[in-house]
């Protein structure tokens, strides 16, 4: 954290309510890690004489993205199983996984997921990864908000080799009870599946995730192969059977939501769940187009997320929230509407609603008074983002990573003029080039 300092920038998006007005040349006074006001940059400097201000002129400020559904270390994969199915996918990175992680690999690669995901304006992500331990550690190094916690699978993981079930359950109650919750973490129940993790020990976690005010991360309707893989064992749909286990409830985050019938985005409205909308993996495995017009009018949250490098390539929110906005127009929801999807409501599901759905609402993804300082500045004074019209459609339709100029992180600047401030990026890329020849060694 910095001391008291004061942000001017041409448009502040407050991102408070979804019909919210930019404040034009805004102020944010940022202390001790928190927002403590905000309005114009005139009644600011009245009201608070002698902050310094950093004044980024032809920029926007708005709260950080956030990744609602990722795998951080799984950068070190990306590009290794391109153009395949989920199903040839898993069948590739799998083995690599038994064969390469360890704590230090896992350390070595979060820390490069975490300044990719700076460098595109993301400060906090939903992960579902193995040695989480070694996430938190990497996080700590990069000034990253990364909730995360130990995966449940009915088989080995790689950090947990010769363990039963039942033990790593052990092991992940013990977990949460020495990662306990606060006003800006969480910790994280990770069961893979509903085809990957036993009906007894799915609900086993939800019930150490309501004891511990944990979130509940699962991937779920992913794909048709896995909607009819969970249907032969269970002859249930997944969303059924996380209903039947008691699964579902406002700390429950569901990841893809792509093969989904009326009857199950109604136990998903009516339960509160949210859902991680990740149209570049969907798209690029060929797993299909979530129906989010749909859940978004029965009342779903539907956040955004990247999935992993290895099956997206990259973990650019903002993209992903451009990619979401041109493709609900014209595919997978009936008749094509430019309408859908509008620049306000598509970046509110990248900050408000991830928050939302990460148990933290209140206080993440919208710049109030109380609010975490986690901001973004987007550098709109170029060829490609002038003239302004409507703020909000210049950075969704317009502005890319590339424009991110700065990033806070709890009130610190963690990237300035396009380089992270914490981290050697060049030795962070070295570090990446050296696990990829690894990973080419096992191929």
């Amino acid at each position: 954290m910095e001391g008291r300092v004061a942000l001017r920038a041409d448009h502040v998006l407050t991102m408070q309510s979804p019909d919210a007005e930019p404040i034009v040349d805004g102020t944010v006074v940022l202390d001790d890690g928190l927002i403590t006001d905000l309005g114009g940059a005139a009644e600011m400097a009245g009201r608070h004489p002698g902050v310094p201000v950093t004044h980024l002129r032809g920029h926007a400020l708005m709260p950080a993205f956030v990744n609602a559904h990722t795998h951080l270390a799984m950068t070190m994969f990306g590009g290794v199983a391109d153009d395949r199915s989920l199903e040839d996918f898993l069948a590739t990175v799998v083995p690599l996984e038994s064969e390469l992680l360890d704590h230090d690999v896992v350390a070595t690669a979060s820390v490069g997921a975490m300044v990719e995901s700076h460098l595109a304006g993301v400060g906090t992500a939903l992960d579902m990864y193995f040695f989480p331990g070694a996430v938190l550690e990497a996080a700590e190094r990069c000034g990253f908000r990364a909730l995360t916690g130990p995966v449940v699978l009915e088989n080995e993981p790689p950090d947990a080799p010769g363990s039963t079930p039942e033990q790593r359950l052990e092991a992940l109650a013990a977990w949460l009870a020495d990662h306990p919750a606060t006003d800006s973490w969480r910790p994280v129940v990770n069961p893979h599946s509903t085809y990957l993790v036993s009906p007894d020990h799915l609900r086993s976690a939800a019930e150490l995730a309501a004891r511990h005010d944990a979130v509940f991360h699962v991937h779920a309707a992913e794909s048709a192969g896995e909607v009819a893989t969970v249907a032969a064992m269970h002859s249930l749909h997944p969303i059924e059977l996380l209903a039947e286990v008691g699964a579902l409830g406002e700390r429950t985050v569901v990841a893809h939501g792509v093969q989904l019938d009326e009857s199950q985005i109604a136990l998903l409205a009516d339960s509160g769940t949210s859902v991680a909308h990740c149209p570049s993996s969907n798209l690029k495995l060929a797993s299909g187009v979530a129906p989010v017009p749909q859940l978004l009018d029965a009342g779903v949250n539907v956040a955004l997320g990247t999935d992993g490098s290895a099956s997206s390539n990259d973990l650019d929110v903002l993209g992903a929230a451009r990619l979401a906005a041109l493709l609900h127009k014209t595919v997978g929801s009936g008749a094509p509407d430019p309408s859908r999807l509008d620049a306000r409501t598509t970046l509110w599901m990248a900050t408000r609603s991830g928050a939302a759905a990460l148990g933290l609402g209140d206080t993440l993804g919208l710049l109030a008074p109380g609010a975490m300082a986690d901001l973004v500045a987007v550098d709109l004074d170029g060829p490609h983002t002038q003239p302004i019209y409507d703020v909000h459609s210049s950075i969704l339709y317009a502005a890319g990573r590339g424009d991110i100029s700065q990033v806070w992180s709890a009130g610190r600047c963690v990237v300035r003029d396009g380089r992270h401030q914490l981290v050697d990026t060049d030795a962070v890329v070295s570090d990446l080039r050296l696990l990829g020849e690894r990973t080419r060694g096992t191929l």
